[in-house]
């Protein structure tokens, strides 16, 4: 009896592995969507649409970007949280995504049961910049500066809550200084009251203020990334330049809905890797500023989580709040 109960329990096995395996040499079998949780043309755009073009031509199947932006990146990954587990649809996650959790009570997802961790692609390291006005020509300078008079320096932001924010809560809270935050509706809003003095400080990506700096109207300091920019290599990191512990900048990743087959997620994660790797992809990311540094899908999820706790304690020092 129990030996007919092992061939039966055998079999089944057997035909779960075969579905399995046909699904996965079947897939994909029609388009794959990226929905990237913000509008066209910034960064997590450019990269979703690059890394799309070349999935599409190594898998012969297009790969359709749809942007949903809204609810600081909510209502994107809400419709992939719903999703089919079925490898179609992923989302192009970034740092904004894992601080949210810590700003709003009510999100329409968990971030780690209704995601499953496809590959992390790599960061892109901001530049602490100030205006040439500023009598501070490092990090050390800026430091002992807002120590020495605190509260007097301004730093701007893209807006309450994202990444740029929280960049410069987390070098309040390494270096010990107070700054106070002005948020503005975009960088490209920030820029000219930085370069006016009204206000004196930005974390920010280095494509939008390198030229501005090559035409001495702003200073760049440091990189904010754990090594060196190699769009930036004479700029040392604000932990070189002695703030210990300090990493900040947006990553990104893809992940699919929770339940996502892990045959699925292992073949999108290897097709993924590879065109990440290439030499041309690559250079084309470093005029981006962005390190590229691709992994498992379990090193990804680590990593996701980890940022959860990192943000989360940052928020709660720097008694930051959606409403601020």
């Amino acid at each position: 009896m129990l030996g007919g109960l092992f061939r039966r329990a055998a079999v089944a096995v057997l035909i779960l592995s075969s579905l399995s395996g046909s699904a996965l040499a079947a897939f994909p079998e029609r388009p794959i969507h990226i929905v990237v949780p913000t509008t066209v043309g910034g960064g997590a755009d450019t990269l979703a649409r690059m890394v799309g073009q070349a999935l599409s031509a190594r898998l012969g199947q297009s790969v359709v970007i749809e942007n949903l932006p809204g609810a600081n990146g909510m209502i994107g990954m809400g419709k992939v949280a719903k999703a089919e587990p079925d490898g179609y649809t992923l989302a192009l996650t970034f740092t904004d995504h894992f601080i949210n959790p810590s700003l709003y009570k009510n999100q329409p997802y968990n971030l780690l049961t209704d995601f499953t961790p496809v590959i992390y692609l790599g960061a892109l390291p901001f530049v602490v910049t100030v205006n040439p006005a500023v009598p501070a020509k490092s990090i050390q300078e800026l430091v002992a500066l807002a120590k020495a008079k605190p509260g007097s320096l301004n730093f701007a932001s893209a807006g309450t809550g994202g990444a740029l924010h929280l960049a410069g809560e987390l070098f309040k809270v390494k270096a010990g200084v107070q700054m106070t935050h002005v948020p503005y509706k975009g960088t490209s809003a920030a820029l000219p009251d930085l370069m006016s003095n009204r206000v004196q400080v930005i974390f920010t990506s280095a494509i939008s203020v390198k030229a501005h700096a090559e035409g001495g109207k702003l200073r760049l300091l440091a990189t904010t990334g754990a090594t060196r920019s190699p769009d930036l290599p004479d700029l040392p990191t604000v932990q070189e330049a002695g703030v210990p512990g300090y990493v900040s900048g947006i990553w990104y990743g893809l992940v699919a809905p929770g339940k996502t087959p892990r045959a699925i997620v292992d073949r999108l994660n290897q097709e993924i890797a590879a065109i990440v790797k290439s030499d041309e992809f690559n250079k084309a990311m470093v005029k981006q500023g962005v390190v590229l540094k691709p992994g498992t899908p379990e090193s990804f999820g680590e990593f996701y989580r980890s940022e959860i706790g990192k943000w989360a304690t940052v928020i709660k020092e720097a008694g930051v709040s959606p409403a601020e």
